[in-house]
């Protein structure tokens, strides 16, 4: 099935682009329950795969951390004084410090917290919270620390194993921007994945994962993020945004996993066909959708200082 458009944007009463792609709802079978455009559609998961790999973390660990720590484990995070010490935390139970850490030397993604980094760091960069959790796993199983990052290093044996068997057999392993393995599956396994995150006891460590996710959205993303904005207005989701125009959700009590790809990878359309599916789904109140949740569900156009139009999702999610 051919992608189909998901998201219009109107300028000044005009059409201007629209942005095309596929979303997958499905439960935790696997059975594929609404959609529009490609279920099958490959891609790799990015930052949406990071739960699982807390889970994994997590496992190998064998110790509780506060809810802050897990969250920030499964963070694409802003760079927040709240999200480095965070990490920190987590690095110093290891007895490790920033130096351990083998993300790529970043800037916060946060505007008025990059303003106060002097220079690009590893503990800044989005990713540092999920490297921080693989240090302190690979610190309690005695494995090396220099190489957590490397295909062959047994945590990431761990992790491939555990997307052998929450999404299916990847079709294909790539290097993610923080330089960790990342996989590729179809949309619909990575809905599905979802769908098993958040259902009790079917994936080793998740609970505890999402559980995290649920009481610390902030340290998730940060301010101004729609990975925090949606889990904070509905405490019965999970919300993580990938790269490239992904992004996923698990909605707890329903099992059901939802997956939204962007042809083009922009963020901008991949943010309101979310808020829009889970709309159409019920899992967003109409009232969220159009209070608290606009700026993620009608992102401004802004012309002269102002906003002159709106990005719209224009689509409908047929049962399958």
């Amino acid at each position: 099935m051919p992608a189909v458009p998901l998201v219009r944007v109107v300028r000044s009463g005009f059409e201007e682009s629209v942005h095309v792609g596929s979303v997958a709802v499905t439960d935790a079978a696997g059975r594929l329950v609404a959609g529009v455009g490609d279920p099958d559609r490959v891609t790799f998961a990015r930052s949406s795969m990071k739960p699982l790999q807390a889970a994994v973390s997590l496992s190998l660990a064998g110790e509780d951390l506060p809810d802050q720590e897990v969250a920030v484990m499964c963070a694409s995070h802003n760079g927040e004084t709240v999200h480095v010490e965070a990490v920190r935390s987590i690095l110093e139970r290891a007895g490790l410090g920033f130096e351990a850490l083998r993300t790529p030397p970043s800037r916060p993604l946060d505007v008025e917290a990059a303003a106060g980094a002097p220079q690009p760091r590893p503990e800044l960069h989005n990713c540092s919270g999920k490297h921080a959790g693989m240090l302190l796993a690979s610190a309690r199983r005695g494995f090396d620390l220099e190489t957590y990052r490397d295909p062959e290093h047994p945590l990431q044996g761990a992790v491939l194993e555990a997307v052998r068997e929450a999404a299916g057999e990847p079709q294909a392993v790539g290097v993610d921007g923080c330089g960790v393995p990342v996989h590729a599956l179809p949309l619909a396994a990575l809905a599905a994945m979802y769908a098993r995150l958040i259902t009790p006891g079917d994936v080793q460590g998740a609970d505890r994962a999402v559980a995290g996710m649920r009481a610390a959205p902030y340290l998730v993303a940060g301010r101004d993020r729609v990975c925090t904005a949606v889990m904070e207005a509905v405490p019965d989701v999970i919300v993580k945004v990938g790269a490239e125009g992904l992004v996923c959700a698990g909605a707890v009590g329903r099992g059901i996993g939802v997956a939204v790809k962007v042809e083009d990878g922009a963020a901008r359309a991949a943010e309101p066909a979310m808020v829009h599916a889970l709309a159409l789904l019920g899992i967003v109140s109409v009232e969220e959708a159009e209070g608290r949740l606009l700026r993620f569900a009608r992102p401004p156009v802004l012309g002269g200082g102002g906003q002159v139009g709106e990005l719209v999702p224009d689509f409908d999610l047929p049962a399958t």
